[in-house]
C-alpha cells in the first residue's frame, strides 16, 4: 500500500471539498467540520465522519496513509466495547482532494472512521455549561464505567510493558518537563516544583502496590480520556465515545487512574458532592477499596495533564485567550496541590434498624463533606459472591445471615475501613450496628489509628420502620433483603448503646 505522506495543505483541500454533500454516498445535509488538534470530524447529519491529520507527535504518529488506516480500524474496534452503535465502519477515501468521495470506487488515498452522529450539544460537558448536569448523569457514569472494568477490558499479561512502575512514571515526569519549561509565574513554578518533589516521593512509596496491582490484574485497556466532554446523553442514555486508539501506553492503565480523571474533572469543574458520589458508586460496583492509596497519585498526575494542555496553549496563542489560559493553568495547579493534601480522617458508624433511613442519610454524609462509604448488605453479599442487588433467599439467622456470616462480614467491614482510613480517606460504615461487639470493632479501628470516631443513631418510630420496609420490597432497588421478620428479629436482639457509648452519639434525624 502507498503510505506516501500527505502534507497539511492537500488535507486543508479535502477537508474543504468535502463540506459538499455530493462527495457522499447517502443524502447529506449542509456539512460543517470540527477541528482537534489531531483530527477532523466531518458532521452531514445521519453520520459523521473522523479524518485523522497527518501528524506526527512523538505519542502519536499519523504521518502515512498505512499508520492512519492502522488507527482507524482501531478506533473503530477499541470503542465499540462502549458505543458498539455509534462506530460503525472505516471507510476509504477515493478521487482526489479537490474531488474527494467517501465510500467511493478507485484507488483509496485516505480513510476515515464513519460514525453514527449524535447532537454535538449531547455531550456532559456541554450540559454541564448550559447548567443541566445532574446526580443521575454521574450515578450512569459510575454504573458503566464500573460494568465496563468488570468485565469489558481486557486485562494486561503479566509480561506485557504497560503498568510497571516505571511506565506509570515516565508520563508524570513528562507532564513536569513540559509545563515548567513554558511557566513564567514564580508562584506557580513553587507550586509545580511541590508538586514534582511530592510525586517523586508518592511514586517511590508506593511503587511496590503498582507492581503488584498489575501481578494482580488491576492494569486493563481502559479508555483513557474518560472527562465529561468524551461523554455524552443521547435518547436518555450515558455514551461514552472516543477513547485512546493512538498510544496503547495510554490506554493499558489501572482502573484506578481512569477513575481518578473523571473524580478530577468534576472536583475541577466545582463538583466535589458529586466527585465523592461518582467515586463511592463505582467502588461500591467494583469493590476496589484496596486502589484507594493510588487515587491521590493518580488523580494528581490527571490534573497536571490538563495543566499541560493548557499551558501549551498558552504558548500558542496570545492576548486574553494566552490569559485565560494561564489562569486555568494556575487553577489546576492549586488543583493539584489541594489533591496531594492529605483529608481529614474520621470514621462515623451507623446505629439503627433497617428501614431507619440509614443509606439515604449516609449517601448525602458522603458527598458533603465527603468519605468513602461501606455498606453492610453490599459487602455481605460481594464475600458470598452475589451482586449487590441479587436475592439470596435466606431466612432470618440463615445462610447469609447465620451467625458466622454476620461476624465475618463485621469483620470484613472491620478490615476494609482500616484499609482505607490508613489510605488516607475518612470513612462511613452503614450497618445495623445492633450488637456490641460490631460497634466496639469498630471502635477500635478508630482508636488505635487516633481518629475521630461517631456513632449516628437512628431512632425511629417501628410503626415507621415497617412501613419503609414494605415500600423498599416493593422497589426492589436496594441491597438491603430486610422483610417484617428480620425487623422483627432486630427488636427482639438488639443491644442497645450503652452509658460509655454516649460520648460518641450523633443523632440523627431520619
Amino acid at each position: 500500500m502507498d503510505s506516501k505522506p500527505e502534507t497539511m495543505p492537500e488535507s486543508a483541500e479535502l477537508i474543504q471539498s468535502l463540506l459538499d454533500p455530493a462527495c457522499y454516498d447517502h443524502a447529506a445535509g449542509p456539512v460543517r467540520v470540527v477541528e482537534t488538534h489531531i483530527s477532523w470530524v466531518l458532521l452531514t447529519g445521519e453520520f459523521a465522519y473522523k479524518i485523522k491529520k497527518p501528524i506526527n507527535l512523538g505519542f502519536l504518529d499519523f504521518s502515512s496513509l498505512d499508520k492512519r488506516l492502522h488507527a482507524c480500524c482501531d478506533e473503530v474496534q477499541l470503542n465499540r466495547r462502549l458505543a458498539p452503535a455509534i462506530y460503525l465502519d472505516v471507510v476509504p477515501i477515493t478521487g482526489t482532494p479537490a474531488a474527494p468521495r467517501i465510500n467511493g470506487s478507485g484507488t483509496t488515498f485516505e480513510y476515515a472512521v464513519k460514525m453514527r452522529q449524535f447532537p454535538v450539544d449531547a455531550t456532559l460537558d456541554r450540559l454541564d455549561a448550559e447548567g443541566a448536569l445532574t446526580a443521575h448523569h454521574v450515578e450512569a457514569i459510575a454504573a458503566t464505567l464500573a460494568r465496563f472494568h468488570l468485565a469489558g477490558c481486557a486485562r494486561a499479561a503479566p509480561d506485557s510493558p504497560w503498568g510497571t512502575p516505571e511506565k506509570i512514571r515516565k508520563p508524570v515526569v513528562q507532564n513536569f518537563e513540559q509545563i515548567a519549561s513554558r511557566l513564567d509565574d514564580p508562584a506557580d513554578r513553587e507550586l509545580l516544583d511541590a508538586l514534582q518533589r511530592w510525586s517523586e516521593t508518592e511514586h517511590a512509596r508506593i511503587a511496590p502496590l503498582m507492581a503488584a496491582r498489575k501481578r494482580d490484574g488491576f492494569v486493563r485497556e481502559c479508555h483513557g480520556d474518560l472527562h465529561l466532554g468524551n461523554l455524552a446523553w443521547v435518547d436518555d442514555q450515558l455514551l461514552v465515545f472516543d477513547c485512546i486508539e493512538f498510544n496503547p501506553e495510554l490506554r493499558w492503565i489501572d482502573i484506578q487512574s481512569e477513575v481518578a480523571f473523571c473524580y478530577m474533572d468534576l472536583l475541577q469543574r466545582g463538583y466535589a458532592d458529586w466527585a465523592w458520589l461518582f467515586l463511592n458508586l463505582w467502588l461500591e460496583a467494583t469493590g476496589d477499596y484496596a486502589g484507594l492509596v493510588l487515587l491521590r497519585y493518580y488523580a494528581v498526575y490527571r490534573a497536571l495533564v490538563r495543566a499541560k494542555v493548557a499551558a501549551i496553549r498558552a504558548a500558542q496563542t496570545a492576548g486574553r485567550e494566552r490569559a485565560a489560559a494561564l489562569a486555568e493553568v494556575h487553577t489546576l495547579l492549586h488543583l493539584a496541590t489541594a489533591l496531594a493534601r492529605l483529608l481529614p480522617l474520621r470514621l462515623d458508624i451507623t446505629h439503627g434498624l433497617s428501614g431507619s433511613g440509614k443509606t439515604t442519610v449516609t449517601q448525602k454524609l458522603m458527598q458533603t463533606p465527603g468519605a468513602i462509604r461501606l455498606r453492610s448488605d453490599v459487602e455481605r453479599k460481594r464475600l458470598a459472591g452475589l451482586d449487590a442487588l441479587a436475592k439470596s433467599g435466606s431466612g432470618v439467622g440463615r445462610d447469609l445471615y447465620a451467625a458466622d456470616a454476620t461476624r465475618r462480614t463485621y469483620a470484613h467491614l472491620a478490615w476494609l475501613t482500616g484499609e482505607i482510613l490508613d489510605a488516607g480517606w475518612p470513612v462511613i460504615v452503614d450497618a445495623t450496628f445492633t450488637a456490641r461487639w460490631q460497634r466496639d470493632l469498630l471502635r477500635e479501628m478508630a482508636r488505635i489509628r487516633n481518629v475521630e470516631f461517631r456513632i449516628l443513631d437512628f431512632p425511629v418510630p417501628v410503626a415507621t420502620l415497617r412501613e419503609r420496609i414494605v415500600q423498599r420490597a416493593r422497589a426492589g432497588n436496594d441491597a438491603s433483603e430486610a422483610d417484617l421478620a428480620v425487623l422483627q428479629h432486630q427488636l427482639d436482639t438488639e443491644e442497645p448503646l450503652a452509658a460509655n457509648e454516649q460520648a460518641d452519639i450523633a443523632r440523627i434525624d431520619a
